[in-house]
């Protein structure tokens, strides 16, 4: 983690802002043994809750696309299994809640899932931002990460859920930083004939149009097929802006028999739009609708493909071998020219800078898994073994110089400024072989004892633009050990101990991530909900950051440590047939253990940057008596948060509102409206070198058609 400092916001983001924390913990399990005096005829219906199988290689069968409260969780078929028996704080988004919020970026989809801060760069329109207790995010779709793939602005629509899985876990998932990761569940083919297609317009004369059919095609309904598109044609809130977007996904399952099913994906999202506003002066706050960069200039474009391949067999009813193959297909090019200005500063005249990369991305990842299944009187084992192979190939080209100044009270742009020549270009080539293993035991269905382990082997090479090569090669173990506890089967609780191996860099040894996590869960039987607690404590050590030496010359060295210290808490309610609840609340602690910057500064006892101390949420979902109309409000609070590492200037706390609409106006069709921030509350989220708005208010109008 690069711990310079200076806050140049608008240069590339490699994370320099470092992030951790203490938190006073409750005693989060007292809850528990109030469960367990309940009526021991619990005890009595204990075969009826056998767990058997504890983990199901494979996508959960149960279609929670009617509910916002998910019962399992399949992280790539890696941790398919009951949510209330995962010993980690987890969240399970579905696409009824997606849908009810109307989400349609990442940042959307995750606002309302407690340790988690999203969309922290404002006008910023790169990438996605958030991050999980204080890290970022590492990201995965259908189990398999993201990687070199990253950079993409997902598209909500391809997915059928998103799950978020707190804290470590290289485990089973590979290198990743220590927050914690968030899975994307694609789409696949249902073998029923289904449909829907809608369209919409929205704030800044944004248009969309959407389709997602499904059907069997062959008269013993073994194979089925489907096919989702997306178009999107539109503006963000700021002048000279783009926002359009082509979504492209095909699949087909073929199912010989209820032991074998084969599946394969292909799809191509493509994004014309602009990475940001230029940012807004320092010195007051001004109309998000400015625009201080180049319009010739200030532009990113993305296309990506994926071809991707899975089958699951059942060798035996209790042995099961599956399979899954990836590749990924990326260019990125994007520049852009924004404000440096400083406080202090006088006159209209401000100093830009420009920045551009293109890039190209290459991957090929997949894994086969053996699971085995069994039981032995009282007890119920599940053993989980298997092997990890990923080659990917990166080529980017970096441009940075100063640009021509600009005016704020009367801008005029000066068209594509004189490029340089490439500060860095860099040929990188990332292979990872991994072997992983997994034992779960339970006994009577009451205690369940969660072991795991995997070695990662990464052979990295690198060619600089001076034609230098340079390559590292790192062997590496992370563990896993939890213990459950059911007290009934409505009460959970558990203790975890997880570990993390961060993608390491060329010429520094990789970060390392430890948590100890305790958590209760209750899912009660009278009622559809799930009620989720957690205080954890994660470290991070070995963090690489720059040190002045005595002669003057920085040197990298892996000394840093940090901290973060926190409680979670979640609910999720279908409290009726017509109203659901979503809720939760955050608290993180963050501190820098050990650390300078380049200059020498140290940086003990600082938070993190973009990690406020509180943050709240609670979203409700109701059906009107006339049944013909829905409505939803939710509210988020976003704690005060520094803007640097250096902990010189903070954010303010705000409270946002969200709403939406639905009128149906038959069986098939229905009319929704989704405003987000409904108060158009205005307020700074990033600064550095330029301050980055919140987003404001923006609608969406669609008509869905159903069948």
């Amino acid at each position: 983690m690069n711990m310079t400092s200076g806050s140049c916001k608008s240069l590339p983001k490699i994370p320099y802002k470092f992030k951790y924390l203490w938190v006073c913990c409750a005693s989060v399990l007292a809850c528990s043994g109030v469960a367990f005096a309940q009526d021991e005829s619990d005890d009595q219906q204990a075969d009826a809750y056998r767990i058997n199988p504890i983990t199901v290689y494979g996508q959960p069968e149960a279609d929670d696309s009617e509910t916002t409260v998910a019962k399992e969780l399949w992280v790539g078929g890696k941790v398919a299994t009951s949510v209330l028996d995962t010993p980690a704080m987890v969240s399970v988004i579905t696409e009824k809640e997606i849908n009810q919020r109307g989400a349609s970026t990442t940042e959307e989809v995750l606002q309302y899932s407690p340790g988690l801060v999203t969309d922290y760069y404002g006008s910023d329109d790169r990438n996605d931002y958030f991050s999980i207790r204080g890290f970022d995010a590492t990201t995965y779709r259908d189990g398999l990460t993201l990687g070199s793939m990253r950079s993409v602005r997902e598209d909500p629509y391809a997915y059928e859920r998103v799950e978020v899985i707190r804290g470590a876990n290289s485990t089973l998932f590979g290198p990743a930083d220590p927050g914690g990761s968030v899975n994307f569940v694609s789409k696949r083919p249902k073998f029923e004939r289904f449909g829907d297609t809608y369209v919409s317009y929205g704030s800044f004369d944004s248009k969309e149009v959407g389709v997602d059919v499904g059907d069997t095609v062959n008269a013993d309904k073994t194979v089925a097929v489907r096919f989702t598109t997306k178009l999107k044609q539109g503006a963000l809130e700021y002048d000279h802006s783009k926002d359009d977007s082509q979504l492209v996904m095909g699949g087909v399952t073929w199912q010989p028999s209820s032991d074998t099913t084969a599946s394969l994906l292909v799809d191509y999202l493509g994004r014309d739009s602009t990475p940001n506003s230029g940012g807004y002066p320092l010195d007051k706050e001004y109309d998000r609708s400015n625009f201080y960069g180049e319009p010739d200039y200030n532009k990113h474009d993305v296309s990506r493909t994926n071809i991707t391949a899975q089958i699951s067999h059942y060798i035996t009813s209790d042995l099961k071998l599956s399979s899954n193959l990836r590749y990924s297909d990326l260019t990125d090019n994007f520049g852009y020219v924004y404000l440096y200005d400083y406080t202090g500063r006088t006159g209209s005249d401000i100093s830009r800078y420009y920045f551009g990369t293109d890039s190209s991305s290459h991957e090929l990842i997949g894994n086969t898994v053996l699971q085995y299944d069994a039981s032995f009187d009282r007890i119920d084992s599940s053993s989980l073994i298997g092997l990890e192979y990923s080659d990917t190939s990166n080529h980017t080209k970096s441009v940075y110089g100063s640009a021509s100044s600009i005016n704020i009270d009367n801008p005029v742009y000066s068209g594509v400024p004189t490029i340089g020549s490439p500060y860095s270009k860099n040929d990188q080539d990332y292979k990872n072989k991994s072997a992983f293993i997994q034992q779960n035991l339970s006994l009577d269905d009451r205690y369940i004892l969660t072991l795991g382990a995997r070695h990662d082997y990464l052979d990295l090479d690198n060619r600089d633009i001076n034609g230098v090569k340079t390559s590292g090669d790192f062997s590496e173990t992370s563990l896993r050990a939890a213990l459950t506890y059911k007290v009934t089967h409505e009460w959970s609780t558990y203790v975890s101990h997880v570990e993390s191996v961060a993608p390491p860099s060329i010429g520094v040894k990789p970060e390392r991530g430890e948590q100890v996590e305790l958590g209760v869960k209750y899912a009660p039987e009278s009622i559809d909900a799930l009620f989720s607690a957690a205080i954890y404590d994660l470290n991070k050590k070995d963090v690489t950051i720059a040190v002045v030496q005595p002669s003057g010359v920085i040197e990298r060295q892996t000394v840093g440590e940090t901290r973060v210290r926190g409680l979670d808490l979640e609910m999720k309610m279908e409290v009726a047939d017509n109203f659901n609840l979503t809720g939760g609340y955050s608290y993180m602690h963050s501190e820098v253990v050990r650390g300078t910057t380049s200059s020498g500064t140290s940086q003990e006892g600082n938070e993190f940057a973009s990690t406020p101390n509180h943050s709240a949420s609670l979203w409700g979902y109701y059906t009107l008596p006339i049944e013909t109309m829905d409505v939803g409000l939710g509210a988020r609070y976003i704690g005060s948060y520094y803007f640097d590492l250096n902990n010189t200037a903070k954010s303010e706390a705000a409270t946002l509102l969200d709403a939406a609409f639905k009128y149906r106006m038959n069986k098939s069709t229905n009319l929704t409206v989704n405003v987000d921030n409904l108060t158009d509350k205005q307020y700074v989220v990033g600064s550095g070198t330029a301050n980055y708005y919140n987003p404001g208010r923006t609608f969406n109008a669609a008509i869905h058609y159903t069948w």
